[in-house]
């Protein structure tokens, strides 16, 4: 019998609050104190193609006291604890956000703010320009990408480009104190943290504007503490991809450093360093513009990150700089002639991944005045009827399966729960093309909302799997991750808020390849085994992309229920 809820919890004054049952029949919900506060019937049965199985959806949304509570068959059967109450997101939301401090490379993790999870400084060492031999490159700090020790710039780029959008757009979500070196300096801890990263990328451009691909070691480390590793680390080519992304990174934090409520001189500072390295950025991009993309050296097995095409980068990159030109209410006609050139193509530009960033050019052009005046009236048009239709059709998804998700069982692939959040970011985006073109349509917004909690519960446990796809939250969270530093601490839980990379319809390592029966449908895909890297390895932009979700949820949360007062 399984009972498949949101092991974290559902938000009081939100009437989706959703469940999934394996059986058909009667079921209550019962408060702590075990008593009913709902009966009701499951739904209709649905064949649900992602997990295979016949389910049945409860809907208890009338239940607004907050409290702890249950769901549970006639038979007795019982669901996972969860909460009901004002701003159930908080913990997991800001969980997933110190994550990153955790990945911290360069610097010594200390009690005060890690907890047990503490380590000394790793990888202070200079790096070697791959090909160049005696050529040393400073470029300590940064996040460890994932579940390697390896810095890489096209995700660093992504990463921060959903938590500075996500501050940007939602910032009442970003208000807490996370206990990181920095907290309490005026600047809200997000943009504390991601200036850690900032200050790593800067240091992985050249003079001349091209920005190397990537900052690894020859192979991966065997599991052990990060400063453990004491093999030479290079930096390799720069690659057209690793320059336009962070162009675009770049561009954006300069807006965001000096724009910010709480910006002081240093910020401004900071700004004015960013806006700089952008332009080397973008000037290279102008006097190199055929792709120069990256694959990795024969024998070298660290992440590739590697791509096809530059296209999307480039015109991530025209948006951005397009965006800050406008913002500085400078000419901003060379970015826009690139930016329409490329969207001439025919590149779609609805999605929020390392592999293919167009949507961060939808984000830059549709969530500022400024830059949609830049853009002209018939770009505006274009991008958003692009982000309205990809809406449509992933709202679409979520009525034929029991979970009400926008995602399809091809959909299942190496980083799903990536795909997963991704969509809420488009989903959220289309949320404030429809607030902007104020045609009225509430029920196409509310539509949208429900999709992405359908989103946020499936990660946090109503799911086919039982887990909570995020550490720490939930009773039954994952405990594996694919992660040196929680191998090899010798602490029995890791560190709460990172994101499993999730089901895997065709798993990619061993272990999977082996313990999972071809066929198996996809959503059940899934081991929590730190060996299954293709499975449960984190990574800081499947964080980044569930914060940028999240953070919508709360704040529309607390937008909705300013309304409700303001009308009592």
């Amino acid at each position: 019998m399984a009972i498949m809820v949101n092991q974290v919890g559902y938000e009081a004054a939100v009437s989706y609050k959703k469940a999934v049952a394996d059986r058909p029949g009667s079921y209550v919900l019962k408060n702590a104190a075990g008593e009913i506060l709902w009966q009701g019937q499951a739904g209709e049965a649905v064949s649900d193609p992602l997990c295979g199985e016949t389910l049945y959806p409860l809907d208890f949304g009338s239940v607004q006291a907050p409290g702890k509570y249950h769901l549970e068959s006639a038979a007795g059967e019982k669901s996972d604890t969860f909460t009901i109450d004002r701003d159930v997101l908080a913990g997991v939301h800001n969980a997933m956000i110190k994550a990153l401090y955790f990945q911290r490379c360069g610097c010594a993790l200390e009690e005060k703010y890690a907890g047990p999870y503490v380590h000394a400084a790793c990888h202070t060492g200079d790096s070697e320009v791959y090909g160049e031999p005696g050529h040393m490159l400073m470029a300590q700090g940064g996040w460890h990408d994932a579940g390697d020790y390896g810095r890489y710039i096209t995700p660093a780029a992504v990463t921060i480009g959903h938590l500075l959008y996500a501050y940007w757009l939602y910032t009442m979500a970003f208000q807490e104190q996370l206990n990181i070196p920095e907290s309490g300096n005026g600047l809200p801890d997000v943009l504390n943290e991601c200036r850690y990263e900032l200050e790593w990328m800067l240091k992985m451009q050249r003079e001349d504007g091209g920005v190397y691909h990537k900052l690894t070691a020859w192979s991966h480390a065997d599991f052990i503490m990060p400063q453990e590793d004491k093999d030479l680390f290079y930096a390799y080519a720069v690659s057209s991809l690793a320059t336009a992304d962070f162009c675009a990174c770049m561009a954006l934090a300069a807006r965001v450093y000096r724009g910010s409520s709480t910006a002081g001189k240093e910020e401004k500072e900071f700004s004015l360093r960013l806006e700089a390295a952008a332009r080397r950025a973008w000037k290279w991009l102008a006097e190199n513009p055929e792709p120069l993309l990256f694959t990795n050296p024969q024998g070298s097995n660290t992440g590739e990150y590697g791509d096809t095409t530059d296209a999307d980068e480039r015109l991530w990159a025209a948006a951005e700089m397009m965006a800050l030109a406008a913002w500085l209410k400078e000419d901003t006609r060379e970015y826009r002639e690139e930016l329409c050139r490329i969207l001439d193509t025919g590149l779609a530009v609805t999605d929020f991944g390392w592999t293919d960033v167009a949507g961060f050019a939808a984000l830059a052009v549709l969530t500022d005045i400024d830059a949609a005046k830049a853009a002209g009236e018939e770009t505006v048009q274009r991008l958003q009827t692009a982000v309205l239709e990809e809406a449509d059709r992933l709202a679409a998804l979520g009525e034929h399966n029991a979970f009400g998700m926008a995602m399809g069982a091809g959909d299942f692939c190496w980083g799903s729960n990536m795909v997963v959040t991704n969509r809420g970011i488009l989903l959220a985006l289309a949320c404030k093309v429809l607030e902007i073109q104020e045609d009225g349509t509430a029920g196409r917004v509310a539509r949208y909302e429900e999709v992405m909690q359908a989103q946020i519960d499936y990660l946090l446990g109503k799911n086919i799997t039982g887990y909570s796809f995020v550490t720490g939250f939930g009773e039954h969270a994952y405990r594996h991750p694919h992660l040196r530093t929680t191998a090899a601490d010798s602490i029995d839980d890791p560190m709460a808020g990172w994101v499993s990379g999730g089901p895997n319809g065709k798993p990619g390592d061993e272990l999977a390849i082996r313990m999972i029966p071809a066929g198996t449908p996809p959503m059940k895909c899934y081991l929590d085994r730190e060996e299954c890297y293709s499975l449960n390895e984190m990574t800081i932009y499947w964080n980044s992309s569930a914060v940028f979700v999240t953070a919508y949820l709360r704040q529309k949360a607390w937008d909705r229920e300013r309304e409700q007062g303001e009308q009592a």
